[in-house]
This record gives structure tokens, C-alpha cells and sequence, in this order.
């Protein structure tokens, strides 16, 4: 995602809702930065989760964070209501890069954007893993 353009709703192929809080707000009135990677982190693995390909519990096969970042263009303050939009980038051998825009109530243009990614790895080991197939295939569901 080029950060020369703010992106819009529709270069996102999946979306949440998720309700600002009254703690999420900082001392200067709006929703603090660290709370945008929590979006960041609850729409990637709310995505896995209804594609039932995440078992973070007995999982053989974990996605660790290895990078992520974010660009904010306009504030959010609670008591917004926010849609969290998901695409996924990019699918290499054992990592995803995913594109994240964070959209104020019915707002088309992000006031935050950036990205996220995961590298699966081996629950015990740690060793990065080949990204397994039906996972693979959940993904391209949301693939640019």
C-alpha cells in the first residue's frame, strides 16, 4: 500500500466493527497509538478465527508478529464506533504480510493505516514452518 494516498474502504476485502472504549482515549482526547495495534492484531486473528485455521491452543503451528507498522492520518476518540479492514498483501513461503486500514463510522477515506506480519513457525521449536494449505487457502479469499 502506497502511504503517499490515504486508503479508502474498498481496497479492503474484510471487515469488523469494533466499539472504541472510554480507557482507549489518552490524555490529549483521543484513542492512543498503541490501541491501533490492538485493532491491528484483533482483525487479522478475528479473520483466522472465522476461517477456523487458527488453534492457538493446540495448534501444531503458531504465526508470530514480526513486524507491523502503522500510519495515522486523522484521529479517533472514543466514543467512535470503527471498522477495521483487513487484505491480505502478500503469501510467501512461511510468512503473510497483511494490510490494515483502521475507518471512523461510515468514513471511506482510513485514519489509520499500515500493515502486519506473520511468520509461522513450529508451537515448540520456534523454526518457521511452510504456511499450511488450508490456511493458504483462507487467505487468498482476501488477496489483492
Amino acid at each position: 500500500m502506497s502511504l503517499k494516498t490515504i486508503p479508502t474502504i474498498h481496497q479492503f476485502l474484510y471487515k469488523q466493527h469494533i466499539s472504541t472504549r472510554w480507557r482507549d482515549n489518552d490524555v490529549y482526547g483521543h484513542v492512543n497509538n498503541v490501541v491501533y495495534y490492538s485493532w491491528f492484531d484483533t482483525v487479522v486473528n478475528g479473520y483466522l478465527f472465522a476461517q477456523k485455521v487458527l488453534d492457538y491452543k493446540d495448534g501444531n503451528i503458531v504465526g508470530l508478529v514480526v513486524e507491523t507498522q502503522c500510519n495515522y492520518f486523522k484521529p479517533v476518540a472514543f466514543p467512535d464506533e470503527i471498522t477495521a479492514a483487513l487484505a491480505v498483501a502478500k503469501v510467501g513461503n512461511s510468512s503473510v504480510r497483511y494490510e490494515v486500514g483502521i475507518f471512523n463510522g461510515d468514513e471511506a477515506d482510513a485514519s489509520a493505516a499500515g500493515h502486519f506480519v506473520h511468520v509461522y513457525v513450529d508451537a515448540m521449536s520456534h523454526k518457521p514452518v511452510p504456511v499450511p494449505g488450508k490456511l493458504r487457502t483462507a487467505l487468498a479469499k482476501i488477496q489483492r
